[in-house]
Parts: structure tokens; sequence; C-alpha cells
């Protein structure tokens, strides 16, 4: 149980520098200062935000894996990383980019949450 808990904790945060080091850049432009950056440098910090997010993403497949002795199977980790990731790109791009939610995101939701219990129910 604690095994799991970690897992999703350590998926939460690292999915947090994914979606920034992806998307950030995004809403930085909006800053005359940074929209002078070469296209290199803005790669290269994006890279160093997803070093923090594979610091927190190989540690948790490791500790949340069934062959490391946790309790998830690979396609258990797999579709718990992409609904988290749905999940904080909604907040991030709700937040930071003031974007509203429309009925399609919620049914693409409701079909993320169908492929939860499809791959956690049948065994």
């Amino acid at each position: 149980m604690i095994q799991g808990i970690e897992t999703i904790l350590l998926l939460f945060l690292a999915n947090i520098f994914m979606i920034t080091a992806w998307y950030a850049h995004l809403k930085m432009e909006q800053f005359e200062w940074f929209q002078k950056w070469p296209l290199l440098l803005v790669i290269a910090a994006s890279w160093g935000i997803a070093f923090f997010e594979y610091s927190l993403q190989v540690p948790a497949n490791k500790i949340g894996f069934e062959g490391n002795g946790g309790p998830f199977n690979l396609m258990q980790l797999k579709v718990i990383q992409e609904v988290i990731t749905l999940i904080v790109f909604i907040l991030f791009s709700v937040i930071a980019f003031q974007m509203q939610l429309k009925w399609n995101h919620i049914v693409a939701g409701v079909f993320l949450i169908l492929a939860v219990y499809f791959v956690f129910g049948f065994k």
C-alpha cells in the first residue's frame, strides 16, 4: 500500500516538472526578455527542468513496479501515468493559460478513467 502511494506521489511531482518543461516556454513568450532567447537555450532550459522529472519518474516506476516488489504491473503504471499527466495538464492549462474546460475534455477524461478501470479490473 505504501509503495503504491509513494509511486503515485512521485508521479504527480514528476508530471509537474514534465508539463513545466514541455509547456512553460509558451507562457514565457509574453515576456520580452524571454522572446530574445534562442531556441537552443529554450531547449536546454526545458531539458534542465526535465532532469527533475526523470529524477522522480524513474524512482516512481522502480518503486511501483511489481517486478521490484511494487503493487503495479507495467500496463497499470503506464495508465496511472497518463491519468496523472492529464490531471496535471488540465490544472496547468486552466491556471497558467486560463483555458476553459469543454464537454469534449470531460468526455476524454471519462475515457481515461474507463482505461484505468479496464487495466485494473480485468486480470
